[in-house]
């Protein structure tokens, strides 16, 4: 079994980049299946999510060439069939964008019930109300999700609520329909506005994405294209809150600051400094946090892919600090490691309440989710102790290479194999 382990105490100091983003990464591969060409996609993070998605690809018949650790290059014109099995779909959410653009690309679509964190129920009901809005009809059966139009058409669509997924896959059917497509009360997400930068550059007519309204005027082709994806707003944000545990001076680079203004504004809350420059931001803290009350929501609020390194944060500020998860409904699941390491945090519903303490100490811990297992490293990087974190693979999920870039930091972190209690280095 891998862990990472971490001997805490260790200020961060340095410089490091900012790996291209997951969210955007996740939507923008799928999307690929909807040219009549070959896409090179740079500044791709080096991530088991990203792989997953390219296998899946490739499984499906398209060519997926990995030019650098940073650049894939993949020509779908090989894929001939609406559907993707269940082997590799079943490992991440992300794969029910699969729908969106097979759907968009066949006017069909079967796709397994798609798999990743569970931090709570996930539906996709608002996914398939647009599909049925551009003329496909859905069922469920063994475990494979169909969607089917005799012909897309462009239509209103009205999300009851704001969702990420629902927003993307809609999009992602309706470049290629028929007439205008609009959808309102759509996700304002930076991913979002990538994904429809990416689709633009592709020949598609996608306006106002950022916005809580995208019309979009369906195309008959979409050609292959180059593009760079943003940074990780998260990515950035998980370092930001490390600098801060551990009371160091960190300058990130390769960010787009407006992407991070909810995390910088809690953070200078807290009483950490921040100062921003043009593609790099720099975090420094020498004293003890202050309390601070979050309430995750969707973009432009504090992101909910935040709220378990704020929480790991707050667990040693000074003060009692409430955080309000206001976008899933089972996200506090990672409380009881934090627990394990002293923290004093009360949990009822979508409600933490953190009273908080001098220091964590180390402790045998697990990543329960991706960001959960940020939040055990940032907690781990502040503890007194060595600490032991379980279940990594989710961590490998979305963050590129966090232990070589801690330590360039200056963190005394590592990957152990263990195996009957006995632990090995890894090469």
């Amino acid at each position: 079994m891998k862990k990472i382990v971490i001997t805490g105490g260790k200020e961060l100091h340095g410089k490091i980049r900012i790996s291209g983003a997951k969210n955007a990464a996740v939507a923008i591969i799928p999307a690929v299946i909807l040219s009549d060409g070959v896409c090179r996609i740079e500044n791709i993070p080096n991530i088991m999510d990203v792989n997953l998605m390219a296998n899946i690809l490739h499984q499906m018949g398209a060519t997926v060439n990995r030019v650098n650790k940073t650049t894939l290059e993949i020509d779908p014109t090989r894929i001939n069939k609406p559907e993707a099995g269940y082997e590799l779909v079943r490992k991440m959410r992300a794969s029910c964008y699969l729908l969106g653009s097979l759907l968009g690309k066949f006017s069909e679509a079967r796709v397994a019930l798609p798999g990743g964190c569970d931090f709570g129920v996930r539906p996709i009901d608002q996914h398939l109300k647009g599909f049925g809005v551009l003329g496909a009809e859905n069922s469920v059966s063994e475990g494979m999700i169909n969607v089917k139009a005799e012909h897309l058409r462009g239509g209103h669509v009205y999300l009851d609520v704001v969702s990420v997924g629902a927003t993307v896959n809609i999009m992602l059917a309706a470049v290629k329909a028929d007439g205008k497509t609009i959808i309102e009360n759509a996700a304002k997400e930076p991913h979002i506005v990538d994904l429809a930068n990416f689709l633009n550059s592709m020949g598609a007519d996608v306006r106002g994405a950022g916005t809580d309204i995208i019309k979009i005027n369906g195309v008959k082709h979409l050609n292959g294209t180059t593009y760079s994806i943003i940074p990780d707003q998260i990515e950035a944000g998980t370092y930001m809150a490390a600098a801060a545990a551990t009371q160091g001076d960190v300058v990130l680079q390769n960010v787009i600051t407006k992407h991070l203004e909810s995390i910088t504004a809690k953070l200078r809350e807290m009483g950490v400094q921040i100062e921003e420059y043009e593609d790099c931001v720099r975090i420094r803290n020498s004293g003890r946090l202050h309390k601070c009350n979050i309430k995750t929501m969707p973009h432009p609020g504090f992101p909910t892919d935040m709220q378990p390194q704020i929480t790991a944060l707050l667990s040693i500020a000074d003060g009692t600090s409430i955080v309000n998860e206001a976008v899933w409904d089972n996200r506090f699941k990672y409380v009881d490691e934090l627990k394990r390491m002293g923290a004093k945090i009360s949990v009822e519903g979508r409600i933490a309440v953190v009273d908080g303490i001098e220091s964590l100490n180390a402790a045998p811990v697990k990543a329960t989710d991706l960001r959960a297992g940020a939040a055990m490293i940032i907690a781990a990087l502040s503890a007194k102790g060595t600490t032991y974190i379980e279940d990594i693979q989710y961590i490998e999920r979305g963050y590129e290479d966090v232990v070589e870039k801690l330590t360039s930091l200056g963190a005394d972190i590592k990957v152990v194999y263990t195996e009957d209690s006995v632990i090995h280095h890894t090469a």
